[in-house]
């Protein structure tokens, strides 16, 4: 049985709860309420980190709310107590980039990674709080950026998936001149309820379609894809037991008051009546390493656990997706000991099928 591991590759930090934007999909509950981290939450937490630093890579994802929405000032004295061997990376909208952020990030060296949908008209749901269209700003942040010669990476939206957009959709990608692009069909989760039942054909033959226009010209790094043609090689060669990790990464979120929120960051700043808030601790109390250490007695970790077992012994998909998340079981399920979900549909095995299935049908003919 997968336990979880004590010490992480990242830890995820919420500066902030609040967002500029109103997006129709975003899935947090406080992001109309500006809660700030206090120093002191991240220098109890850095007290953790800078030890697993000094032995290999590690990464501080500041994220969600709008973490330029904390200002720099704030910003710049929660990342103070890191040590010097810490990575920083900050998930944006980007409507708040301009030069000084700019120069901020070159300062701290913060990898930053931009929130948009593609075209103007596929970024209608990326509103401001008054209701208006976010793109222009979100393409004032971007030319920043690029003015400013800083790398980014991309994250992108779907939420209906269908014929041609997959092409729309990276070929904009290529034009916005980001290096790294993550593709994410919607999610059902905290207080975004729409469905994500999708078709199935449909998912497919978009996932299908993108590997089409990514071997046309590979010039970004397509995160879904180069995975799953990795996993591909791996069954291909017999090495796919070594590509899941022995253990799952705790992937804790550091709440703004310091609570810690393991395996899923959807889940912080909610309450359930059986689970409870959901957390495993709180770092002004418990030192983090501490926290991990023991979160598998956390009483729906434990379930969690049990569900992605019943994966293990259920689904032939099981070797690349690792057993799903946990938010999408609690959400779409209402526990965590189920198995499939739709987000497994759509973007674990209509990933995995559309690899395949642009594979098959551009095989080259045997000699």
């Amino acid at each position: 049985m997968r336990g979880v591991a004590a010490v992480p590759s990242y830890v995820v930090m919420q500066p902030t709860t609040l967002c500029n934007l109103d997006c129709a999909y975003c899935y947090l509950p406080l992001r109309a309420a500006d809660r700030r981290m206090p120093v002191s939450v991240a220098a109890a937490v850095a007290a953790s980190v800078n030890p697993w630093a000094a032995t290999g890579r590690f990464s501080v994802v500041w994220h969600g709310g709008e973490p330029l929405a904390a200002g720099r000032e704030h910003l710049a004295a929660l990342i103070a107590p890191f040590g010097p061997a810490v990575e920083h990376h900050v998930q944006t909208n980007a409507t708040l980039i301009d030069d000084e952020w700019c120069a901020f990030f070159v300062e701290h060296g913060i990898r930053v990674s931009v929130s948009v949908d593609g075209p103007r008209e596929r970024n209608s749901e990326r509103v401001t709080r008054g209701g208006r269209p976010a793109y222009d700003r979100i393409l004032a942040g971007i030319a920043a950026l690029r003015r400013h010669g800083l790398p980014f990476s991309a994250l992108a939206v779907v939420s209906r998936p269908g014929p041609g957009l997959a092409a729309e959709l990276y070929d904009y990608f290529l034009d916005l001149g980001c290096d790294v692009l993550g593709v994410n069909i919607e999610e059902t989760e905290g207080v975004n309820l729409r469905g994500n039942a999708h078709e199935v054909g449909a998912v497919t033959a978009f996932w299908a379609e993108l590997v089409a226009a990514w071997r046309r010209e590979p010039r970004i790094h397509l995160r879904e894809v180069e995975w799953s043609l990795r996993y591909a090689g791996a069954v291909l060669t017999g090495a796919a037991d070594g590509l899941l990790p022995r253990q799952l990464d705790p992937i804790p979120t550091i709440g703004h008051d310091g609570s810690v929120v393991v395996l899923s960051p959807e889940l912080a700043g909610f309450t359930d009546p059986r689970y409870g808030d959901f957390t495993s601790g709180n770092v002004l109390t418990t030192p983090l390493a501490e926290i991990l250490a023991g979160v598998e007695r956390t009483a729906w970790v434990g379930e969690f656990l049990t569900g992605v077992e019943a994966c293990r012994s259920s689904c032939p998909y099981f070797g690349f997706c690792g057993g799903g998340h946990a938010a999408n079981r609690y959400f779409e399920q209402g526990r965590f000991d189920g198995t499939e979900t739709e987000h497994c549909r759509n973007s674990k095995i209509r990933l995995l099928e559309g690899v395949l299935e642009h594979a098959r049908d551009h095989e080259s003919p045997a000699a």
